[in-house]
């Protein structure tokens, strides 16, 4: 009997922060980890700390900026391995200051559009060239890095905990995240594939800031639980660890 070919995940933008600990923690299970990111450099550092774990690790080169990006990834992925097992979408971006700012009424299209092309464009062009290959998996699994701060449950609550950061685009791009994982999960759901969306926590990154609570050691949780979830997961859902969040 021939042995179960090993698990592949793609994690985007996973040379640091909460990428880089969610690459490890998923690598500690056997998984081999491709390391999608922008600078190579950068990329082929993170893979030697990881190896120096003995975790089976690989860079590959994703730039959300450029188009053909997402086909490029697709094409070695295929090339190399077959199927892909799991998608991490990390990678993102923050251009505004969210702390108690409301910039509804001076934000500039530049920052919106920037935001959007980064956090939801594309995700789901990356993610669309990649369901052949996870399709292809006995059990696919897609995790979408969103926020709290994409709550319009809780932005429209009165004195919620997240009612003065209304950073309006980069909360409007990850509300819109969110609603890809729900239409996605829909379009899967006669599929093995699995879609959640995973607000890892307000976390110290260059993304989060220094006054954050949450240590970078503890921010792989709640990807590394829906990237990893049996057959009676759910799907279609939003979570903080193994907590539900309000749309």
């Amino acid at each position: 009997m021939s042995a179960s070919p090993q698990r592949i995940a793609l994690i985007t933008g996973a040379n640091r922060g909460i990428g880089f600990e969610t690459a490890k923690k998923l690598g500690e299970q056997g998984i081999k980890v491709i390391i999608g990111a922008r600078d190579a450099h950068k990329g082929e550092q993170a893979v030697s700390e990881l190896k120096a774990l003995n975790i089976d690790a690989e860079y590959l080169h994703y730039d959300a900026t450029l188009t053909n990006s997402p086909q490029a990834v697709a094409s070695a992925l295929s090339a190399r391995f077959g199927h892909l097992d799991i998608l991490v979408n990390n990678a993102g971006i923050l251009e505004e200051d969210l702390i108690g700012q409301n910039n509804s009424l001076t934000i500039g299209q530049d920052i919106l559009k920037s935001t959007f092309e980064a956090n939801f464009f594309a995700v789901v062009a990356l993610t669309q060239a990649l369901i052949p290959l996870l399709e292809r998996a006995p059990h696919g699994r897609i995790v979408n890095l969103t926020s709290i701060l994409a709550s319009q449950t809780l932005h429209s609550t009165p004195n919620s905990p997240i009612e003065a950061a209304k950073g309006l685009a980069y909360n409007a791009s990850k509300s819109a995240l969110n609603m890809f994982t729900i239409h996605l999960a829909h379009a899967l759901k006669d599929t093995a594939i699995k879609v959640n969306s995973a607000h890892p926590g307000w976390v110290k990154t260059a993304l989060g800031g220094p006054h954050a609570p949450m240590e970078i050691s503890d921010s792989w949780k709640t990807s590394v639980r829906l990237a990893t979830l049996d057959a009676q997961g759910p799907s279609g859902g939003y979570f903080h660890e193994d907590q539900s969040l309000p749309w």
